[in-house]
């Protein structure tokens, strides 16, 4: 078609190709990306002007993936697509935060980018290729766009840096994070690593950058190719402010004593009441125009935020008091909870996380059924929960995406150490309550997490902290700037970074950084990140003090699991005809018995000694008999020439008559009865595999004297009565 335009990049050894004008023309802007056998249509729309331009930009990311773009039908009742899954939710976020900060609030309209997956190779990750779509269809839409951004995924296999590795190359990397900016610098990174040091991290960073600028130029020379005219922003009109001038004066000295006031709740309290007072004393000036609350709301804004940016910059005084690299107080405490398996409450300044881990068995196990190939399960997870009376609200109760963005955070740095499903054969389940927050609230939940998981006995290499790192600069050259380490709420808000990195004393294991301005430099980001590091030590140091290492043992609340391994040729003899047996061994035991292919046998009880009999049970099917050994037998069958005795599971011998005492017995019945516990000695395996039983050879030297004796009784009497 003559009206399609196209452009490409080389990326590694293929291109990634950029096509519009062919597929949804009616949206404000759409283009077809695809690299290789993955693809994705992005489409920017927005909506009609408002009256008035709102103070925060109305744009929205729907990311979807569809499986037939992978050759699939959903699984379940339900055979179309529902609700977004986790994943689809974690990269519309990365979609979102890099692009957000690029529209400007005068536009106005609400704005919606829908990247859609429509075909994956299950080699190419399509997010990425979402993520440069997504920015693509913008640019060249008329939708006022101060970007574009760019996206690559990054992983060191061996001493390389892999950009964009397929999907068969990541379980090699020691470290994967996806990185996103602009022509001028990086604006975003987040990802996950295998205790990779700080220099590792940045020289990642530093692998993106000109990929990710060759990729902005691609989609500059799509917009030069055939970018709509953008659409105008709202007019603003000039507004008289003079009237603010006697205001600001008066308020200016009240509101810098109020920013300051210790505690969250105590300093809110303070401003409040200042901006009341401020409102009282000039309500008449205020009055003369429907504007001037407004005015007034924001000038309280514009002046918190100079504030407390200068008095960090200049004076090196936080608002909480602190200095820029003070942490604030922890408190740490296990086993707080009595009926769970492990617990623990993680209290750093105001905010803190109760922690709960639960160990289940395999039938616990998450299911991921997605496009990216086979569905998969698995045996740990962490689940973030935000309620609003953490922060002294009211609401509703509900899994946003903020929650499941920080719950996925927190769980890529605490997966790292987990142990291997063969060597723990448990489901973990992690949950961090937001109990109180005033910032890093997902760091706290690593924290909390780590010291449960050792709290439940569960083997981690190596605790895990985290800390979020805060950045104030000044300047369009940032030559004046500030790092901060363990920020507030109100610190994240007013400040130009939220850069979050979690590790153990080895090495970073979790990595997110929010980047508000342009072109931050390699030194602030390595200063940022060997501050986090000293921070992450201090507080493992705390840690340690309520708990330094897992404990010997799973909690005795906890189930319990044993794993064996039979033989390939004896699995059916443990499953039974249909699977009677397995299911008879789970009735009499009391605990659940799973079977893999290659003989692999795991055995879950409720308690120890269901375990334990399971696991008898089994063994008992599966071993050979044993010349000479005494087994534990129950009499099955009585003939007059003697009695079946079963063994072991399946397996029967005959204990001739002769063989029940050391006199003549006359009827089997006086020693023995259907159904009773004896033991007995094996005492040959003939030519046919019979098994031959002796019962007054497995009885103690005592026994054997009393059973003769008894016989001989029993004989005696038959003679009399006879």
């Amino acid at each position: 078609m003559s009206n399609v335009t196209k452009v490409s990049v080389k990326i590694g050894e293929h291109e990634l190709v950029f096509e519009t004008g062919k597929i949804a023309k009616q949206a404000n802007g759409a283009v077809y990306a695809h690299y290789c056998g993955s693809a994705v249509i992005a489409t920017a729309c927005c909506g009609q002007p408002p009256k008035e331009a709102p103070d925060f930009v109305p744009v929205s990311v729907e990311y979807n993936e569809k499986y037939y773009a992978a050759g699939k039908i959903p699984g379940g009742f339900l055979k179309r697509e529902g609700k977004p899954k986790d994943k689809e939710i974690l990269v519309s976020r990365l979609i979102d935060r890099p692009m957000r900060p690029l529209f400007d609030k005068a536009f106005g309209r609400e704005i919606q980018i829908v990247p859609t997956v429509v075909s994956s190779d299950m080699c190419h990750t399509p997010d990425i290729i979402a993520i440069n779509a997504a920015s693509c269809a913008v640019t060249i839409s008329d939708i006022p766009f101060y970007g574009p951004v760019a996206a690559v995924r990054v992983a060191k296999i061996g001493d390389e840096y892999v950009i964009n590795p397929t999907f068969q190359q990541m379980p090699n990397a020691v470290l994967d994070i996806v990185v996103a900016g602009t022509h001028d610098g990086i604006t975003m990174v987040e990802g996950g690593a295998k205790e990779v040091s700080e220099d590792d991290m940045l020289g990642a960073i530093a692998a993106a950058q000109p990929v990710i600028t060759s990729i902005c130029e691609a989609q500059v020379k799509m917009r030069e190719l055939c970018g709509k005219e953008k659409l105008p922003l709202m007019e603003i009109k000039e507004e008289d402010l003079s009237w603010l001038e006697e205001v600001k004066a008066y308020a200016y000295p009240l509101e810098k004593e109020a920013s300051f006031v210790k505690g969250k709740m105590e300093r809110y309290a303070a401003l409040a009441e200042v901006h009341k007072n401020v409102a009282e004393k000039f309500e008449a000036l205020i009055a003369e125009d429907e504007k001037r609350p407004a005015q007034l709301a924001k000038m309280f804004d514009e002046m918190e935020y100079n504030i407390l940016r200068a008095s960090i910059l200049d004076d090196g005084v936080r608002t909480d008091g602190r200095k820029v690299t003070e942490i604030r107080p922890i408190t740490c405490e296990v086993s707080v909870l009595p009926s769970t398996h492990g617990s623990a409450l993680f209290t750093r300044g105001e905010t803190q996380s109760l922690a709960v881990t639960t160990l289940g068995t395999v039938n616990d196990e998450q299911l991921f059924d997605t496009i990216d190939g086979e569905k998969t399960y698995s045996n740990f997870m962490l689940h973030y929960n935000f309620p609003p009376y953490s922060v002294g609200e009211t609401g509703r109760l509900t899994t946003g995406r903020r929650e499941i963005g920080h719950g996925h955070l927190a769980q890529r740095a605490l997966e790292g150490v987990v142990p291997k499903k063969e060597n723990f054969p448990y489901t973990i389940r992690v949950v961090s309550e937001i109990m109180e927050s005033n910032g890093s609230s997902s760091m706290a939940s690593v924290c909390g997490g780590c010291l449960s998981l050792m709290d439940a006995g569960v083997p981690i290499s190596r605790p895990v902290a985290g800390i979020a790192m805060g950045l104030i600069t000044e300047g369009a050259d940032y030559s004046k700037y500030v790092v901060l380490s363990d920020i507030l709420g109100e610190e994240d808000h007013l400040g130009d970074m939220d850069f979050k990195v979690a590790g153990t004393t080895e090495g970073i294991t979790a990595f997110q950084m929010d980047i508000k301005i342009a072109g931050v430099t390699p030194e602030i980001m390595s200063k940022a990140l060997q501050q986090a590091k000293e921070g992450r030590m201090h507080i493992l140091g705390i840690m340690a003090g309520a708990l330094d290492k897992p404990r010997a043992e799973v909690s005795e609340l906890a189930p319990k699991i044993l794993s064996l391994k039979v033989p390939e040729d004896k699995i059916g003899a443990v499953i039974g005809t249909g699977g009677k047996t397995i299911r008879g061994i789970a009735e009499q035991s009391g605990a659940e018995i799973n079977i893999e292919d290659d003989g692999t046998v795991m055995i879950y009880g409720r308690n120890n000694s269901a375990a334990q009999e399971a696991k008898r049970l089994v063994l008992a099917i599966i071993e050979e008999p044993e010349v000479g050994k005494i087994y534990h037998g129950t009499v099955k069958r009585i003939v007059d020439f003697g009695a079946f005795i079963e063994i072991l599971p399946g397996k029967e011998g005959l204990c001739h008559i002769s063989k029940l005492a050391r006199t003549r017995v006359k009827n089997v019945s006086d020693i023995l009865s259907v159904g009773q516990e004896v033991d007995v000695k094996l005492t040959e395996i003939d030519r046919m595999g019979r098994l031959n039983l002796s019962y007054i050879d497995a009885q103690p030297e005592e026994a054997k004297t009393e059973k003769s004796e008894k016989a001989e009784k029993s004989e005696k009497k038959a003679k009399e009565n006879k």
